[in-house]
């Protein structure tokens, strides 16, 4: 059967008795065709031919995008045939649009990533404040192992919730609305734990947080998916993961500024608050995903015209046209015609089960196996306990260790802009299998260090860097990337939550076990045993993982899920 794009947009087809080849002007915005009801009915014509959109040249995307004068993407139409590429050779639908309307739809929903980011930074140096007699502020500062790893883990656990939670309701709350409703519980959450006056109300508003991040993580790369141009889909969604490093990184500097200050563990917990408060403004501010409207409107959730309308309204705002506009609403009525195909003779709804059958399956063990792996090399606990691993590394002072966490955030903050740059340029198979090696050898270098190398405090460090600058170009953005890919329209929604669910399940296992398995083990078998798994990941991206470079969500799924 045929599957919907999940973008706004499709190919358009033309007769080969006629085949355009022009360039985009000022004059016409977009080119959108019947195309889909004629297919139907023609799925064999060979009079018709199908042309694609692609770039002037096959430079790096920061550099091959060619503008006109008023900013917009322009553009150069070619005829299926003779001269031009076919599918499998990569070309892409491309729509025009402005820049300045694509920047707000994805800030707000990226603010998501950016407190998530911002809680494993904080945590790092709030977790070295709150233990400290001197500077905690509080008579409950000698924490147990199992007290800090709660601490640590608290939001974790709230994430872990907040996924389960979501998995039937994602479709109904739709992705503004589920954003709207994660603002609310960060600014909670992080106002609670900032003022509590006691373990036990610190731990709720952690879980209240971890909420927060449950469904954040899941509304914001589905709603940035479904609303920006398809072009540079990929582009964005990694700059999500930029996001999450900027506020690993702000953490960071919170930490490192309040570190010898008196209850700094307050403030660093409660900056997120008013964070919190502006991408609630924002979201309040950004339409509905079209995407998901049309989507209710098939599935009977309510009136078809009402719907459209609502989706037409909401394209031309994302893309900074006039209400109602004629390219808006042309985009808007082929792709409810291609929805409406997908769902012919089926359910309108995927069911739990058929998550775990056919192409979600199969969907599901690559995108589950790359976010499962992404964590249970050992992720977290790097990034969760930067502070004490760099202590133990020689450098004593809280304030020393917290300060080289800053070193670090920024290398990770760099590192991230290049995979941002590569991403659509080398691929996601060749960052990923190089990445995955080097995080490997990094955690291999841990464990010599902490054996017979702990003279050495700068072994420590390299291997951190190293660590963290391989992570950022493989399983930080393209994990979460090909999460967005890969799922079939039908069972998107469901098969996202699942793989957050895994995500958040084994990131809170391995934070919540690594300081009582550093006592049982010692921390040169555990980096070892991480190491072990990391060559196992290394084995699985080369054998499961597909190339998704340059093809569009319904061709992914049907070269790689059929």
């Amino acid at each position: 059967m045929a599957f919907a794009s999940l973008q706004l947009g499709l190919y358009p087809r033309f007769p080969a008795s006629n085949p355009p080849a022009f360039h985009h002007s000022k004059k016409s915005q977009s080119v959108v065709s019947n195309s889909c009801s004629d297919s139907a009915k023609r799925p064999t014509d060979p009079r018709s031919r199908s042309i694609f959109m692609k770039p002037t040249n096959q430079t790096p995307f920061s550099r091959r995008v060619p503008f006109l004068s008023n900013g917009r993407l322009k553009l150069e139409v070619r005829a299926a045939g003779e001269g031009a590429e076919s599918l499998d050779s990569g070309s892409v639908y491309r729509e025009e649009f402005n820049w300045s309307s694509v920047i707000l739809p994805f800030i707000f929903p990226a603010l998501g990533g950016l407190l998530f980011g911002y809680d494993i930074g904080a945590t790092s140096g709030a977790t070295l404040s709150l233990q400290s007699p001197e500077f905690s502020g509080t008579t409950w500062f000698n924490l147990s192992a199992v007290q800090l790893g709660l601490v640590v883990s608290g939001s974790l656990y709230g994430a872990l919730f907040g996924s389960l939670l979501v998995y039937p309701l994602a479709d109904f709350l739709g992705r503004r609305k589920e954003l709207i409703i994660a603002a609310i519980l960060y600014a909670l959450g992080g106002a609670l734990t900032a003022s509590a006056s006691g373990l036990t109300v610190l731990l709720i508003g952690r879980l209240i947080y971890g909420l927060g991040i449950g469904l954040a993580m899941h509304g914001a790369p589905l709603y940035i998916a479904e609303t920006c141009p398809t072009q540079i889909r990929g582009t964005l969604i990694s700059l999500k993961e930029l996001a999450i490093v900027l506020g690993i990184l702000m953490g960071y500097f919170v930490g490192s500024y309040e570190i010898n200050s008196v209850g700094g563990w307050r403030v660093m917990f409660g900056f997120s608050a008013p964070i919190a408060v502006l991408m609630g403004l924002g979201m309040l501010s950004l339409p509905p995903s079209p995407r998901w409207l049309l989507l209710r409107a098939v599935q009977g959730k309510g009136p078809l015209q009402e719907y459209k309308e609502k989706a037409i309204s909401a394209l031309s705002k994302l893309r900074g046209r006039p209400a109602g506009d004629k390219v808006s609403e042309k985009q808007i009525e082929d792709t409810l015609v291609s929805l409406k195909t997908a769902y012919t003779d089926e359910e309108t709804e995927g069911s739990f089960l058929e998550v775990f059958q056919g192409p979600s399956l199969k969907a599901f063990i690559i995108g589950g196996g790359l976010v499962l792996f992404q964590q249970i090399t050992g992720q977290p606990s790097v990034l969760y306990y930067a502070g004490p691993i760099l202590q133990s590394a020689g450098f004593s002072a809280a304030s020393d260790a917290t300060r080289v966490s800053v070193i670090i955030g920024i290398f990770k903050s760099l590192m991230t802009g290049i995979a941002v740059l590569k991403v659509d340029d080398l691929g996601r198979r060749p960052l990923l299998i190089g990445g995955v090696s080097g995080i490997a050898v990094s955690l291999f270098l841990l464990s010599a260090y902490y054996k017979f190398l702990d003279g050495f405090p700068l072994v420590a460090v390299g291997a951190l860097l190293l660590y963290v600058g391989c992570y950022q170009i493989s399983f930080g953005p393209i994990s979460w990337l090909m999460v967005s890919e890969i799922f079939p329209l039908r069972t998107r929604g469901k098969g996202i939550s699942l793989a957050v669910l895994t995500n958040f399940g084994s990131n809170a296992l391995v934070t919540f076990a690594f300081s009582p398995l550093k006592e049982l083990l010692g921390a040169e078998n555990l980096f070892l045993l991480f190491g072990v798994i990391a060559l196992l990941s290394v084995v699985f991206v080369v054998t499961s993982v597909p190339e998704t470079k340059g093809l569009s969500l319904e061709e992914i799924e049907s070269k790689f899920l059929k």
